[in-house]
């Protein structure tokens, strides 16, 4: 009798799991998807500057500001992408221009 209840193949899997389970998972993924594929679309600019990359980049940028400080930020993104930067600081995109 011991032996019968650990027996795996005693016991049925798929009776525990409903049989809409599958029909209403497929839906809600094939949804998240479309959603995670829009909002990880943005603009190709060509301005250069940190990626949007899910809205990671802002949060990069505009850490780097608070962490640095103003001038030491603009002078790294100057020496990473050039004269003309697009960063964002406090959620909003800020251009750097300098020479």
């Amino acid at each position: 009798m011991v032996l019968e209840t650990l027996n795996p193949l005693h016991y049925n899997i798929t009776s525990l799991v409903p049989d809409t389970m599958p029909v209403a998972t497929v839906p809600i993924l094939i949804l998240m998807c479309f959603l995670f594929l829009i909002w990880n679309h943005e603009e190709t600019s060509s301005i250069p500057g940190p990626g949007y990359c899910m809205g990671i980049g802002p949060l990069i940028s505009h850490g780097r500001f608070l962490w640095m400080g103003v001038g030491k930020a603009c002078n790294y993104y100057n020496k990473t992408y050039g004269e003309f930067v697009r960063v964002w600081i406090s959620g909003e995109e800020t251009f750097i221009i300098s020479k």
